[in-house]
């Protein structure tokens, strides 16, 4: 019944207000255009922005929503897909419902509805992985994992399109900020340090590893402690977590019952002229060449799934592994920015990450 009523809620009306914006061409922006845009946050510059995100993010919106209707192998009536279907209709409407934006008070409204359309789809991430086990659960076991292609291709554009709708939301709401942190425009930092972020990541995921574990391996950084680029904090911290995270669990592993040392994680950071790469390196045994070509799709973990726990559980809280979209999701944050994420391991030994972060910063959105 549930699934009957939220389907009849999709009304014809909605729907075609829907398809007409989800068929009109998103505009892509750059990190140094953002950068340029809010270096100086005039009442005038706020009220452009907020004109711009009105249609733009109506449209971005609008081009999911359509998705999500209409996956492949029944994804679409997968409850847990289903309810994030509705949080963007949602949005679409408190969109396509908010008066025109002429004014301080507004934009001022304006700002506080994105602010909550954000909130809104902060679970979208497990909840699509809740969707995709919930269909794992129900194919055939002798599926063939590689006709699931369809469905790492729309995951790959929709959590692209979802870290490109929450910067715009996210610049523009951080524009506001009465008193920013020096270097800081929006969201963006001028001046990040990444050997300074490098080690704030690295020991967030090695509190998660001691409560997973009751041990973490050592982290060691190298580069120059007085290297800033302009990039965005939030970003790099979760890439650089997600990598040295899954490093820690690899190395803790391979020596939980050796009583050899346990050797340390190494993060080196090279300051080139056309990017910013990141090496992360670790002896934790490596992947075998046969799943190399698997730990960039949304259906692959080598550990066990935290979903298959508690069903209920759409939470962002921290653990070691096993939603299976930790290295997908780092490489699409680095690639919305014009970099990327390589991963070559040696079986047997260990695995390096290289995160390469374009410095330049004039690469447009990859709009999906």
């Amino acid at each position: 019944m549930a699934l009957k009523h939220a389907a009849e809620n999709f009304s014809k009306s909605l729907k075609e207000e829907v398809r007409r914006w989800g068929s009109m061409k998103p505009t892509g922006v750059s990190l140094k255009y953002m950068m340029e845009f809010g270096s100086r946050p005039k009442e005038k510059k706020l009220l452009i922005s907020a004109q711009f995100l009105l249609k733009e993010l109506s449209i971005r919106i609008a081009r999911r929503a359509m998705e999500l209707e209409d996956l492949p192998y029944g994804l679409s009536l997968k409850p847990a897909v289903l309810k994030v279907r509705n949080w963007y209709l949602d949005s679409f409407r408190d969109l396509r419902s908010c008066p025109e934006i002429k004014d301080r008070d507004n934009e001022l409204a304006f700002t506080q509805m994105i602010k909550m359309i954000k909130v809104r789809h902060n679970n979208v991430v497990p909840a699509m992985a809740l969707g995709v086990q919930q269909l794992k659960k129900d194919l055939d076991p002798n599926f063939v994992p590689e006709d699931l292609q369809e469905i790492h291709q729309f995951l790959d554009r929709f959590y692209l399109s979802r870290i490109g709708i929450r910067m715009l939301i996210g610049q523009h709401v951080a524009l506001h900020d009465p008193d920013p942190e020096p270097g800081c425009i929006g969201q963006i930092n001028t001046r990040l340090s990444p050997m300074q972020v490098a080690s704030i990541a690295s020991e967030d995921a090695r509190c998660i590893c001691f409560r997973e574990y009751g041990n973490a391996p050592e982290v060691n950084i190298y580069g120059d402690p007085n290297f800033t680029f302009p990039y965005v904090p939030s970003h790099l911290h979760l890439m650089i977590f997600e990598l040295v995270k899954n490093s820690l669990r690899a190395v803790q592993e391979r020596f939980m019952s050796s009583d050899k040392d346990v050797p340390p994680i190494r993060i080196i950071v090279a300051d080139g002229i056309e990017d910013v790469t990141i090496k992360i390196s670790d002896e934790g045994g490596g992947i075998p060449r046969s799943g190399l070509p698997k730990i960039f799709t949304y259906l692959y973990s080598t550990a066990k799934n935290p979903l298959d726990e508690n069903q209920e559980g759409l939470s962002e809280a921290v653990i070691m592994a096993g939603y299976g979209y930790g290295l997908p999701i780092s490489r699409l944050y680095a690639r919305y920015f014009g970099g990327d994420l390589q991963i070559i391991s040696m079986e047997g030994y260990g695995t390096d990450a290289y995160l390469h972060l374009s410095r330049l910063g004039d690469s447009q959105e990859p709009l999906p």
